[in-house]
């Protein structure tokens, strides 16, 4: 189903001016404290809507930074104007610290994805804070000053790990759609599952790291601007349940 480039220019200028108002959003919660009547429990909930509601998805990767398609991933989204959440692998931070500040300069959210990658499920909150400090010390390493707003735990395996990651500053973000690009299976089929699965307000898995990632750069470069036309906006997660 195509599309002329009036339509593209006009949902892309849709996306600046979302983009602005979520830049004012985060700049106002970086100077205040959350909400006065806010519950313990409603800010470890795990997160997983958009910020707006309505037709809008927020894509988030996980597992990267990855030399191989990171970058590329950074390109297609910089050309549809598209901010996502990147959940960041502690040793791959260590690794490509590069990476880290390319995905900051892009305007990208940071998350915490810890350091290993390992079942969070049965750990103690103490090994849970250590684990999480570590990663955010290799972030901040690569990005000094950079907000990590968010942290996802690895397989959703969450265990005690929302209420430490609550007390380090960070909000829990799961998902509504994981369209299985883990597999991989194939460009075509990871657009299939991305048109078909969504719905208003989800927050959506996505990989850019853990393996050869290429299928996804091309199924986000191909689905973006197909959701656009179909009314659909990006969005960011929100920051409560």
């Amino acid at each position: 189903m195509g599309f002329t480039q009036a339509d593209r220019e006009d949902q892309e200028d849709q996306a600046d001016r979302m983009d602005r108002v979520d830049q004012a959003e985060q700049a106002e919660q970086a100077e205040q404290a959350d909400p006065a009547g806010a519950g313990i429990a409603d800010l470890t909930g795990i997160i997983d809507s958009t910020r707006h509601g309505g037709r809008t998805l927020a894509l988030t990767f996980d597992d990267g930074p990855n030399p191989a398609d990171t970058p590329q991933l950074l390109k297609v989204l910089r050309r549809h104007r598209v901010k996502a959440v990147f959940c960041l692998w502690g040793e791959h931070v260590k690794e490509h610290p590069e990476l880290v500040r390319a995905i900051v300069a892009g305007g990208h959210t940071l998350g915490n994805h810890t350091l290993r990658h390992e079942d969070l499920s049965s750990w103690s909150p103490e090994r849970i804070r250590a684990d999480l400090e570590m990663t955010n010390a290799e972030i901040h390493r690569a990005a000094p000053g950079t907000r990590i707003p968010y942290f996802r735990a690895p397989y959703g395996r969450w265990g005690r790990s929302p209420e430490v990651a609550y007390s380090l500053g960070m909000r829990p973000l799961g998902w509504r759609l994981a369209i299985g690009d883990w597999e991989p299976p194939g460009a075509d089929e990871l657009i299939r599952r991305i048109e078909e699965g969504i719905t208003p307000g989800s927050v959506v898995l996505l990989h850019d790291g853990g393996g050869d990632r290429s299928q996804t750069v091309a199924a986000v470069d191909r689905v973006v601007p197909e959701l656009r036309f179909r009314g659909w906006r990006f969005d960011r997660p929100a920051r409560h349940a």
